[in-house]
């Protein structure tokens, strides 16, 4: 089941469950969300706040501007050349999948320890200056998106897709990303790229996402 995790405009906490550790087969603490960001779970969240008029309606209360006509592919163009140089050799995958639409590949192995939601320390230089490259970039809208692979259970392997993703939109807001514009998803192991039959397919499928798309008139 595919969940998203909707930012607000004011942190509030969400309650710890626990959850199953499929490696350890250890209880462990199931946290959905930071102190930094709030996030709200439902699939109602999917259509309204998440990617309906209240998020747009937000973003442009924000004071962002909105795109229109050629100033789309011209404003894309740009943020991409940014992000590519920004990015060059960080491992991070670059991939403009639409005119108005720009696509960041986090592989797991380089932003997450094993089996982990935290991103590693030394990566968190990286998505710090994926933010400042957002910031001058304001008009577009910034979803991030969690996915894992299929060893352990489907619930386990949702909730890890979650807090990878929010954890990793914690990071952009704290560094100066407008909350309006940002959400996070998790798809579990519903949306692979690669076999999951083989360990670099597995290792391929553990990912989060970063989807990035121009806020048009």
């Amino acid at each position: 089941m595919i969940r998203a995790l909707t930012l607000g405009a004011l942190a509030f906490a969400v309650a710890a469950c626990t959850t199953t550790d499929p490696y350890s087969g250890e209880r462990v603490p199931n946290r959905t969300g930071t102190g930094a960001i709030a996030g709200a779970v439902g699939g109602a969240a999917i259509g309204t706040l998440a990617g309906g008029n209240d998020r747009r309606n937000a973003i442009i209360g924000a004071g962002i501007g909105a795109l229109a006509g050629a100033a789309v592919g011209n404003y894309m163009d740009r943020q991409e050349a940014a992000l590519r140089e920004q990015l060059r050799n960080s491992g991070v995958g670059v991939t403009r999948t639409a005119e108005d639409e720009i696509l960041l590949n986090l592989p797991s192995d380089i932003t997450f320890g094993f089996n982990q939601d935290t991103v590693q320390s030394q990566f968190l230089p990286t998505i710090q200056q994926v933010a400042g490259t957002l910031g001058q970039y304001p008009s577009t809208t910034v979803d991030i998106i969690g996915h894992a692979d299929s060893v352990g259970t489907d619930e386990y392997n949702q909730n890890l897709s979650e807090r990878r993703a929010m954890n990793v939109a914690s990071v952009l807001v704290a560094n100066g990303v407008q909350r309006p514009r940002v959400a996070a998803y998790g798809y579990g192991e519903t949306a692979p790229i690669a076999d999951n039959g083989t360990p670099d397919g597995r290792a391929r499928n553990r990912r989060v996402e970063i989807r990035l798309k121009a806020l048009q008139s």
